[in-house]
């Protein structure tokens, strides 16, 4: 992928305009990101991937978000300095969209998004050495929070995510390193896995962006 100016994004032989320049800065045209979605979703996921028209709202917090745009997320309670928690459904698209919506900014310093699960796993053979690789300088944005197993090493148990997100709080709180992550789970359900010290640590590290709880599943 090339770009020839941060407004123009080059996929192959075609070009994506998301907005126009006026001097320095970019006046971002939503539609047109959209449309910038839509194809870069296509070549990410295949030919099946379509914006749907009833995440528009949710679509459009995250333009707002990622293009930081201060004005307009502080309108809608977005903190631009924080992460994201995107919450939803199982099935509604929050790994995809997290996927997705670096790819307009890529300018910017982009994140990695690891699964949960494949942390612990992660952790079970290695050990700590994993909260500390999860907890470093690196950008991430951590897929399915809250459904991942208990971390098991040398027989003693380990709320591994857990650990992490206190490690990242540390990071965010010096460092103002970000981190983004993905959920099914609500807000007394993430207590209840992580504990109110993590839970309101968390609170500090996200903005919570969520799906409609009847949104569809869209793998089906």
């Amino acid at each position: 992928m090339r770009y020839h100016a941060p407004h123009i994004i080059t996929e192959g032989a075609i070009q994506y305009p998301l907005g126009t320049l006026n001097g320095r800065e970019i006046q971002y045209d939503f539609e047109k990101i959209l449309i910038y979605l839509d194809a870069k979703g296509k070549l990410l996921f295949g030919k099946k991937f379509k914006i749907h028209r009833e995440d528009r709202e949710i679509l459009y917090k995250l333009c707002l978000y990622f293009i930081q745009d201060k004005a307009r997320c502080t309108q809608m309670g977005i903190d631009i300095n924080k992460g994201l928690l995107l919450s939803g459904p199982v099935g509604c698209g929050k790994t995809s969209l997290m996927k997705l919506m670096k790819h307009i900014v890529p300018h910017q310093r982009p994140y990695e998004v690891v699964p949960c699960r494949n942390i612990v796993f992660g952790f079970n053979h290695i050990g700590y050495k994993t909260i500390e690789d999860f907890g470093n300088s690196q950008f991430f944005c951590f897929d399915d929070l809250g459904v991942e197993p208990i971390g098991r090493y040398f027989g003693k148990d380990c709320n591994v995510i857990g650990e992490i997100m206190l490690s990242r709080h540390e990071l965010f709180i010096n460092h103002k390193r970000k981190t983004h992550a993905t959920t099914n789970l609500n807000a007394a359900e993430l207590e209840e896995r992580y504990g109110n010290r993590v839970r309101s640590r968390m609170r500090e590290l996200f903005n919570l962006v969520a799906f409609d709880k009847g949104s569809k599943d869209k793998r089906m």
